[in-house]
């Protein structure tokens, strides 16, 4: 059986994700978390600007118990 994972965002107000998605296992749910991490980074410049790297992303298992979170800060590098 394959397990079930949420992505819960954490930002200027939090998105629940009552859905979830079937991934193998853990990392697979890190590697999706961080993508969607980055693509939330890429949203928030195109549209405001700015970007805010404490805004994350929690993992829930079916327990429904966060195993892990995800901040943009961990996923994106900045150089100047």
């Amino acid at each position: 059986m394959v397990p079930r994972f949420y992505f819960h965002l954490r930002n200027d107000f939090d998105v629940p994700d009552d859905e979830g998605k079937e991934l193998r296992d853990l990392e697979a749910a890190l590697e999706h978390a961080a993508n969607e991490a980055r693509k939330l980074a890429g949203e928030m410049l195109k549209e405001t600007g700015r970007i805010t790297l404490r805004h994350r992303i929690d993992i829930e298992d079916e327990r429904h118990e966060i195993v892990r979170s995800v901040a943009i800060r961990d996923v994106v590098r900045v150089e100047a």
